[in-house]
C-alpha cells in the first residue's frame, strides 16, 4: 500500500488479515473489544496467538460474526487462511 502513504497517520482501507499476540494484560481487550471492531470494519481473517499457551486460533468473518476455522498448538504444521498456500511450522514461533 505504498501509494496510500502520505502525511496522514492512518489508513482508511481495512486490512484483510489481522494477527493479535495475546498477553495476560491484553487478551480481554483483543477478544472483547477489538474483534467486534474488526468485524465492523470488514477485516476477513483474524489470528489470535497465545505465546505462553503456544496456541493459534484462526477466525473467519462471516457477516458480523467470527467463525473459528482452526485451533492449533505446539509444534503443529498448519495451512491457515488466508495463507493456506503455504505450510507454517508453529514450533518456530515459540521461544524456549
Amino acid at each position: 500500500m505504498p501509494h496510500l502513504i502520505d502525511a496522514e497517520s492512518y489508513f482508511d482501507v481495512s486490512p484483510q488479515w489481522v494477527c493479535e499476540v495475546l498477553s495476560p494484560s491484553t487478551a480481554r481487550i483483543d477478544r472483547v473489544k477489538k474483534l467486534p471492531i474488526y468485524a465492523r470494519e470488514k477485516v476477513d481473517h483474524v489470528w489470535l496467538i497465545h505465546p505462553v499457551d503456544k496456541t493459534l486460533e484462526v477466525y473467519l468473518r462471516i457477516e458480523n460474526s467470527w467463525t473459528l476455522l482452526n485451533a492449533c498448538a505446539g509444534d503443529d504444521v498448519i495451512r491457515a487462511a488466508p495463507f493456506d498456500a503455504i505450510e507454517i511450522d508453529l514450533g518456530l514461533l515459540w521461544s524456549d
